[in-house]
């Protein structure tokens, strides 16, 4: 699993990046065929918005997040992807 973080008007420190690799983790443990995960994180004004992008085998899944803080977008974006990784493990069993 390879994670790409993009930055725009916000600086990606050592911390965020631990915090950001560590939430997706999780995502590997629902569904191990992930192969590529863009994500860019984004200020504008006062709201942190948080996209990200995974490529899964034969799909690729996205969501976005806006939140005051920083920290707590990412966990609502991981809460959203995590739905959308399950979902696309299910059709593939069910097929």
């Amino acid at each position: 699993m390879q994670i790409n973080l993009t930055g725009h008007h916000v600086e990606i420190t050592e911390s965020l990046r631990e915090y950001i690799t560590s939430k997706f983790s999780k995502l590997e443990r629902h569904y191990d065929q992930i192969n590529n995960i863009n994500v860019v994180l984004n200020v504008v004004k006062l709201q942190q918005i948080v996209e990200a992008k995974i490529s899964l085998s034969g799909a690729e899944v996205f969501a976005t997040s806006e939140h005051t803080d920083m920290y707590a977008a990412i966990d609502i974006l991981i809460d959203k992807l995590d739905r959308q990784v399950i979902k696309h493990k299910e059709k593939l069993i069910k097929h």
